[in-house]
């Protein structure tokens, strides 16, 4: 079997996690232990996100082409690639998460949204709520005015005597 045949279907398999994936962050995981690296991948998993190790070669020929080509001046050394698949800022927000616990994780690089970030700008994109929280928040900020104004109502009938 020739090497291209061997490799084929691995780079197909990252081209896929590619065009589904909203984000992919690459890290530096060296020096993380065996069970670091097992819980890291369990929280990963949880949220979504597919973690996975390929060979650098592997990643430079998915990403060419893609929103992720910026990506390939960080395939040096030992890399890790996170795919948000369902969240988007998923990924960063995990591995940042993770690496305040295990400094030997390291941001590389990322596109989220079609937008490249380096280690800063990934610590930023960090910060941002999961999705759900930001609709929930949108929506209390949206209830408030309404409870208040029905709170308000309610005692201006009661201080007038009448049953609210």
């Amino acid at each position: 079997m020739a090497k291209v045949e061997i490799k084929k279907p691995i780079v197909d398999e990252i081209k896929g996690y590619v065009e589904k994936a909203g984000a992919a962050v690459l890290v530096d995981y060296r020096g993380l232990t065996v069970e670091e690296d097992t819980a890291l991948r369990k929280a990963l998993r949880e949220a979504g996100v597919v973690y996975k190790v390929y060979k650098n070669t592997y990643l430079n020929f998915a990403f060419e082409g893609t929103q992720y080509a910026e990506l390939a001046k960080h395939l040096e050394g030992p890399t890790a690639v996170a795919f948000g698949i369902e969240d988007a800022v998923a990924p960063a927000r995990i591995l940042a998460e993770f690496a305040k616990k295990a400094p030997k994780l390291e941001f590389k690089g990322g596109v989220v949204e079609g937008v490249y970030y380096d280690v800063a700008g990934l610590e930023k994109v960090a910060t941002i709520p999961s999705r759900e929280v930001l609709i929930s928040k949108l929506l209390g900020s949206m209830q408030s005015p309404i409870a208040n104004i029905a709170r308000v109502l309610k005692q201006i009938a009661e201080k007038n005597g009448e049953a609210a």
